[in-house]
């Protein structure tokens, strides 16, 4: 690991999900959702993994894991609220590299869980995070897949949930295909950030742009941070959001035996 930065993971895991209640508790495998993305992040080589939970059957399910608890209040706004008071409860200080792993990432890449962490060291940027390409329009197209575009130096000029870039010509011809160029990126949602920062983002008031989009990240730009942003190095599966979502987890677990 000594190639790699030095860095803590931090997972927000809220017990009352709106979509999946009881999201964290719900069995992948037999065994508790959340516990299998606290092995995700340690597999990454993380030195501490926190888990910011809301609710004592979350902690019980983590006993003997190897992750250590954070008992957060159950009435924050956001994960990143909820992160805050974690990195509080942990004594991380100011230039401590957190990585934000959402606890719905059951098959988050360990080799991702790196380099987000590595691109904020290497960026100078206030938090950084990944994306992949979009090769189809329906993703384009999809609200609840969030577009990013970028400027000459990496960093996210936006973040969306309408189709960004809008190819003119070619959409005005047909909306179903994308046209060649791979202009289109798909945000995966993991951030790095120094503790310090983390408690600078969850002290700012929300954003005009995150109030209209609903993401919590333009809050930053708005602000006039810097967000640097690289291509993941390993795919992202799809998280667990939904019932069908954890079907579908299930199926894949099954697969890989």
């Amino acid at each position: 690991m000594s190639d790699h930065t030095s860095f803590v993971v931090a997972i927000p895991a809220r017990y009352a999900a709106t979509r999946l209640p009881g999201k964290p508790m719900q069995l992948l495998a037999g065994e508790p959702l959340v516990l299998h993305v606290a092995r995700r992040a340690l597999a990454a080589g993380a030195t501490e993994v926190w888990v910011a939970a809301d609710d004592s059957r979350i902690a019980d399910a983590l006993e003997g894991s190897g992750v250590r608890i954070a008992m957060t209040s159950a009435s924050h706004a956001s994960g990143t609220d909820r992160l805050a008071e974690c990195a509080r409860i942990a004594g991380w200080d100011a230039h401590t590299v957190v990585v934000n792993l959402q606890g719905d990432e059951p098959f988050a890449p360990a080799q991702g869980i790196r380099a987000v962490a590595d691109l904020l060291v290497r960026s100078g940027a206030d938090m950084a995070t990944l994306a992949a390409p979009i090769d189809d329009a329906a993703t384009l197209f999809d609200p609840n897949a969030v577009k990013l575009v970028q400027g000459h130096n990496g960093d996210a000029l936006y973040f969306s949930r309408a189709p960004l870039p809008w190819p003119r010509d070619a959409f005005a011809d047909d909306r179903t295909r994308l046209p060649t160029g791979g202009h289109w990126w798909r945000h995966i949602g993991i951030y790095a950030y120094r503790a310090g920062f983390l408690q600078q983002f969850a002290a700012m008031p929300p954003g005009r742009l995150e109030q209209v989009e609903s993401l919590e990240q333009l809050r930053v730009l708005e602000a006039g941070y810097r967000i640097a942003v690289a291509a993941t190095p390993e795919p992202f599966p799809p998280g667990v959001d939904t019932p069908e979502d954890l079907a579908r987890a299930q199926a894949r677990m099954a697969a890989q035996g």
